[in-house]
């Protein structure tokens, strides 16, 4: 066992924003990704780096294995979740440590959440694979499995989010514009012109973790959606406003009841219709949405 030096403190630094992003594409959460690098600093500051040869990529193994043994502890909480359980949302137009999730592969709120239908290996080997171009040779050393069981993990992985891999629109321009109708549209309480911003599938997920008013169960389909917004615009706090922010790197909302954060809301766009909204209001998931700009 040795101590950690100030360069091998400046080589855990170095990867912090990778592994953080890996991270939190593993865990859905900043908070549980966190503490997953932390975790793995002090394994580092305990480990005997002599016989580390590949300082990332034994970081990034000791990372991963923590997020595995984490996502397993994880399913029972969740599947006892109050309500839908989405995503700790990221303000993406933040600075450090949040440009990285920015640039790496696709964080939106849907696929985040569709990447919950993985299995904790699964997940681990497609994200290297697809989000962060490990090979399969690299990848099979992460997971302590041969190359061919790696590429079966990934494999079967995009199998089952090919039917549901949300498709978006190439030009965020589309975003910017339909939340802007959107916000009016909710403002005015204008129902005909919400369902003209709608998909006819458009599903609606609230998460208030049972910690802030929410509805209890995915909305689907336009005019239900639209109902909603209308029902809920004139329950909202009077000193309501938001603000456009890129949210898991897309355009999306945040509202602030005074300095506070009161919820996110994200949306999915495709062929110039909104295919799917998430609102998130668990306060405990608000953390890392920075307060109201200055006026």
């Amino acid at each position: 066992m040795t101590s950690t030096t100030s360069s091998e403190t400046a080589v855990f630094e170095e990867a912090r924003s990778h592994l953080l992003g890996v991270a939190y594409r593993m865990l859905g959460t900043l908070t549980e990704a966190e503490d997953a690098v932390q975790e793995t600093f002090l394994r580092w500051h305990n480990a005997d780096r002599d016989e580390i040869a590949n300082p990332k990529g034994w970081l990034t193994t000791v990372l991963c294995r923590l997020c595995i043994d984490e996502l397993r502890s994880a399913r029972t909480r969740r599947e006892a979740y109050p309500g839908p359980w989405l995503p700790e949302p990221v303000a993406t137009d933040d600075e450090s440590p949040f440009e990285i999730l920015d640039k790496a592969d696709n964080i939106s709120m849907a696929f985040m959440l569709i990447l919950e239908r993985l299995a904790p290996e699964e997940r681990a080997a497609f994200l290297l694979r697809d989000a962060f171009d490990y090979d399969y040779r690299e990848i099979g050393s992460i997971l302590n499995k041969s190359e061919v069981a790696c590429r079966q993990l990934v494999s079967r992985a995009r199998s089952r989010l090919r039917q549901e891999r949300p498709r978006f629109s190439a030009d965020k321009n589309d975003y910017e514009r339909l939340i802007e109708a959107f916000r009016t549209a909710t403002e005015t309480l204008d129902m005909s012109g919400l369902l003209q911003l709608f998909a006819d599938d458009i599903a609606l997920w609230a998460d208030g973790g049972g910690r802030a008013k929410a509805a209890l169960n995915v909305i689907h389909g336009k005019d239900k959606v639209a109902r909603f917004f209308v029902g809920i615009a004139g329950k909202m706090p009077a000193d309501l406003h938001g603000e456009e922010r890129t949210v898991n790197g897309f355009p999306g909302y945040v509202l602030y009841e005074g300095g506070s954060v009161f919820m996110t809301v994200s949306f999915d766009v495709v062929d110039d219709k909104i295919v799917s909204i998430q609102i998130v209001r668990n306060p405990d998931k608000l953390g890392a949405i920075a307060p109201p700009k200055p006026h």
